[in-house]
This record gives C-alpha cells, sequence and structure tokens, in this order.
C-alpha cells in the first residue's frame, strides 16, 4: 500500500485496488451486510461490481473508497460517488449516484457518515457541486436516516431489474 487519498479523525479513505476485491467480498457477504444490498449473488457478481467502480474511477476520475482505520492494514468498507446505470428512470441513472458498505462490526459507531461527509465533501471540491442520487432498501433505516442527515430527500420509491423495492433519493447541489 502507498497512502491514502485522504485521511479523517479516525478513517483513511483509499482508492481501490486488486488486492481489496476479497476483503470487500468478506464484507459485503456477511449476512447482516448482505441483507441490505441489491442482489448481492457471490463472487462472480462482486468481482463485476468492484471492478464497475474501478471504471467509474477510470472514465469519470471518481469512484468508492475503501475504508480503513488510521493507522490499520484491513478494510472496514467502502463508500463514494461512482457512476452506474441501473435502468431506474431519467431521475436516477446519468447522475452521480452516492454509496456504502461497512462491515457489521463497525456499523453504529459514526463511520459511515464521517466516510460519507468527507466523501462528498471531495467530490464537490475535485468535480463540482452536482446533483447527486442514491438508493436504498426500505428496511434499512439507519440508511435512511444518515442520508437524510447528509442532505438526500426522497425521490420516489423504485424497483431493481431482480424486482427488490428500493427507495430513490437525490441531494441538490
Amino acid at each position: 500500500m502507498s497512502r491514502p487519498a485522504f485521511v479523517t479523525e479516525r478513517l483513511e479513505l483509499w482508492r481501490p485496488t486488486a488486492a481489496d476485491i476479497e476483503p470487500m467480498f468478506a464484507i459485503a457477504s456477511h449476512p447482516e451486510t448482505a441483507r441490505h444490498l441489491a442482489a448481492h449473488r457471490g463472487f462472480a457478481d462482486h468481482f463485476e461490481r468492484f471492478c464497475r467502480n474501478a471504471g467509474s474511477w477510470l472514465l469519470y476520475g471518481y469512484g468508492a473508497f475503501i475504508l480503513r482505520r488510521r493507522g490499520e492494514a484491513d478494510p472496514i468498507g467502502n463508500c463514494g460517488i461512482f457512476r452506474s446505470w441501473r435502468g431506474l428512470g431519467e431521475d436516477f441513472d446519468g447522475f452521480p449516484e452516492a454509496g456504502r458498505i461497512l462491515r457489521a462490526d463497525c456499523t453504529g459507531q459514526g463511520y459511515a457518515g464521517e466516510a460519507m461527509r468527507a466523501a462528498l465533501e471531495w467530490f464537490a471540491r475535485e468535480h463540482g457541486p452536482q446533483r447527486i442520487v442514491c438508493m436504498i432498501a426500505p428496511d434499512n433505516t439507519p440508511s435512511l436516516a444518515l442520508a437524510e442527515r447528509l442532505g438526500f430527500s426522497r425521490i420516489r420509491e423504485g424497483e431493481l431489474r431482480e424486482g427488490e423495492a428500493i427507495v430513490l433519493l437525490e441531494r441538490q447541489p
């Protein structure tokens, strides 16, 4: 590892590398985490998502960061703003999308809010103020509350291709 892209009070935010693929798969596969992720279907699906994030970095200059506690090597999750295309409509697709995944034993400690605030500030500084969207499972009350604290407001409910219900939100500049 070289050095993080930037640090917060308790976290380091790193650009992802191939070495992060398997640790992030373990995080995303934990039952408490996976129940809030859209159709998490094994390693091949995870690998495609990870590579899509790498493509967001390559093509757009932004994507999800790998999160580590300061001074520690093991990832505790990822967060950031990335580019995706989900087939959810003109009010969602084509806009930068915010998202995060946090290791189950790290939830409820304020890491998600700390990391997302830093990522949103970084994005605005590097790419200018823009409308940002996100999607959250309707039963993920903590993430919906965090999104509201971060300035996101509900657009509408939607459904993924796999039939999963989601709440679509936006954050205006």
